[in-house]
């Protein structure tokens, strides 16, 4: 989707290739027609963090083959819906956020000052 914009307004940089993520599979956080989960939030997940969604009903650990995915452990990066960061938020175990590779339509879930809480590229990127 050429043109898409990240959360600070400047273009959407890729979140991760090992593992291949996003909506597309094809390594950026965008979105797009039939992405009801809207997986726009470029995180680095953490142990805490795939515990507390496998606790909420959303197993991202164990690999599905059938789908592509290949099951997340600590310290990889994947395209992550929007209202499921935000619940992660809400309940003190977010993982941390790449802000120049998560997707505008983030802000619709989550404030700006929420996702720079947690922001890995914090130091990297301009106001």
């Amino acid at each position: 989707m050429a043109g898409a914009k990240n959360v600070l307004g400047k273009p959407l940089q890729p979140c991760s290739y090992d593992p291949v993520t996003g909506w597309y599979r094809n390594g950026c956080c965008e979105t797009g027609p039939g992405d009801f989960g809207v997986h726009t939030v470029c995180v680095q997940v953490t142990d805490k963090f795939l515990a507390f969604s496998k606790k909420v009903g959303n197993d991202l650990s164990t690999p599905l083959p059938q789908y592509e995915f290949p099951g997340l452990k600590n310290g990889d990066r994947w395209c992550l819906c929007a209202s499921r960061w935000k619940e992660a938020y809400d309940a003190g175990v977010a993982p941390a956020v790449v802000l120049s590779a998560t997707h505008m339509s983030t802000l619709e879930f989550a404030s700006l000052e929420e996702l720079r809480e947690h922001a890995l590229d914090a130091n990297e990127v301009e106001d």
